[in-house]
């Protein structure tokens, strides 16, 4: 892959709470939107896999809140594969503010790729270009600046 861009977003006021800060939940929703955005610059078509049968569930999801983002704030958030075995795969986020002088967020997230039944689907057979492209990135360390 040439470089990753690292992905990122601006704060809306409906995703803070009544400290003016953003609602906790709120994180989960930004790793999916960096995630998905990972995988659109692998070239892996998310709504194709889906067209295909493949499912991407969450297995596990950890956050560890470091300092608020708040309304209208940039955040930059970096990915990193940590793990990939073909099924699983195991992605690392760190959420910086706009000049990276804050850590915000760091955060664990695990999946599987599944069939519609929830059956385990190897990729390295059906999906091999996936596969490839997955497993070229595992712990590779994204340039933030």
């Amino acid at each position: 892959m040439e470089q990753y861009q690292v992905f990122k977003r601006t704060v809306n006021y409906y995703e803070t709470d009544k400290m003016q800060v953003v609602h906790h939940s709120n994180y989960v929703r930004y790793l999916e939107e960096c995630r998905m955005d990972f995988m659109r610059q692998l070239n892996i078509d998310y709504r194709e896999l889906e067209n295909k049968g493949v499912m991407i569930p969450v297995l596990r999801v950890e956050c560890s809140y470091k300092a608020p983002v708040r309304f209208g704030d940039t955040i930059c958030i970096v990915p990193k594969l940590e793990k990939f075995h073909g099924v699983k795969f195991v992605m690392s986020y760190r959420i910086y503010s706009e000049d990276y002088g804050i850590l915000h967020n760091e955060a664990q997230t695990s999946h599987c790729f599944t069939d519609f039944k929830f059956q385990p689907i190897r990729l390295k057979r059906y999906y091999p270009e996936v596969y490839q492209a997955m497993s070229e990135m595992v712990g590779v360390e994204l340039v933030t600046l």
